[in-house]
């Protein structure tokens, strides 16, 4: 049996590989087609992480998933965060989590740090900083320069 496997390099192809990997779905390993179930999903992973990133979710989004998850309450969140209020302004996006808010859930309901720590879709459009000010007048000393 001739294994003719090339690189996944459209959605054709990946179309195609996913097909195969169907057919090949629940081979043995170590046989002919066991590697070539193998080696398709690598070249598919491949692909997908190229193709198909997923980002992970804010903090905000991180937190109300891991209480839907757990059947939690704003009030348990009270231990990690703080006050009602405070859980209130962090869920509600009025207020970022503090790096002791973090170290808190990311250790009491092992949410990722990367989620965690994620900037919001307000400061990845600034990078990351607040647009600076613009004055309207030049300086004092930008005006006799000029003169």
């Amino acid at each position: 049996m001739t294994i003719n496997i090339r690189p996944i390099r459209t959605d054709a192809d990946y179309d195609a590989a996913l097909k195969e990997i169907e057919r090949l779905w629940g081979s043995k390993p170590g046989t002919p087609q066991g590697d070539r179930l193998d080696v398709l999903a690598t070249l598919v992973e491949a692909y997908e992480n190229e193709h198909y990133t997923i980002d992970a979710p804010d903090a905000v989004s991180a937190v109300l998933f891991r209480m839907e998850q757990q059947g939690l309450t704003r009030k348990d969140l009270s231990s990690y965060i703080g006050s009602r209020a405070r859980v209130s302004e962090i869920l509600g996006g009025r207020r970022k989590l503090t790096l002791q808010m973090i170290r808190r859930l990311h250790k009491g309901l092992n949410i990722p740090l990367e989620s965690l720590i994620s900037r919001t879709e307000s400061t990845k459009r600034e990078g990351g900083r607040k647009p600076k000010r613009k004055h309207s007048k030049p300086l004092k000393n930008q005006q006799t320069a000029r003169h």
